[in-house]
């Protein structure tokens, strides 16, 4: 695919600066908010079961909870996408990153005693992330999660080697490329967690005001 036909959205810049705050986000929930994942609903999946089998109602609702707000934001990005889609006066996906950002700044300000809250916002945040931004350059991929772009660049790499396409080999790296980014962001994420604890999730609506910034072109 041409560089000059990419939108904005579907730049590798932006989906850098995306993936690092999923990294950062997953981060901080699971270090700061009793070991919740902000995007690894597969995790939390396993940890709400098993703690519902071993008959720890309470501590399987502090994950179940966070997944039916990953859903709930799934659906909401979805219907904002139906409305404004075609609308001249603002691009709909500034309007959730509008939404992302007010979220994560008011998580900021949510004491330990929030922390159940804290995760179902940020979980519905990161949901309509990966809703909205689903590609770079083209290819699809998961801003705020590994496997899928696991499984696509793997799968890519192994294409490169059997044809030789350079195009496999560009995709492949696309995607090794937002998985390194996401393990920074969540490394850092994880560092100023400690550091700074709850005020850490700022860092995300700033990020996120900046790639709102870079999409007013659109």
């Amino acid at each position: 695919m041409s560089l000059a036909k990419t939108q904005t959205s579907e730049s590798f810049r932006l989906s850098a600066l995306l993936s690092f705050s999923g990294g950062l986000q997953d981060a901080y929930t699971y270090n700061v908010r009793n070991g919740v994942f902000a995007n690894a609903q597969t995790g939390n999946v396993v940890l709400m079961s098993q703690s519902f089998m071993q008959g720890d109602w309470h501590k399987g609702l502090r994950y179940i909870f966070p997944l039916i707000s990953f859903a709930a934001g799934i659906f909401l990005a979805e219907r904002i996408e139906s409305r404004f889609k075609t609308s001249s006066k603002i691009h709909w996906r500034q309007i959730i990153l509008f939404i992302e950002i007010v979220m994560l700044f008011a998580v900021g300000f949510m004491p330990s005693g929030l922390n159940m809250l804290a995760n179902i916002m940020v979980s519905f945040s990161c949901a309509m992330q990966v809703q909205t931004f689903r590609k770079v350059h083209g290819y699809g991929y998961a801003s705020t999660m590994c496997i899928g772009n696991l499984r696509s660049g793997t799968e890519s790499f192994s294409q490169y080697f059997r044809t030789k396409e350079k195009e496999s080999l560009y995709k492949a790296l696309h995607f090794f490329g937002i998985i390194f980014i996401f393990a920074i962001g969540a490394g850092i994420g994880g560092i100023l967690s400690e550091r700074f604890g709850i005020g850490t999730i700022w860092i995300s609506p700033a990020i996120l005001f900046v790639v709102a910034l870079m999409m007013i072109k659109e």
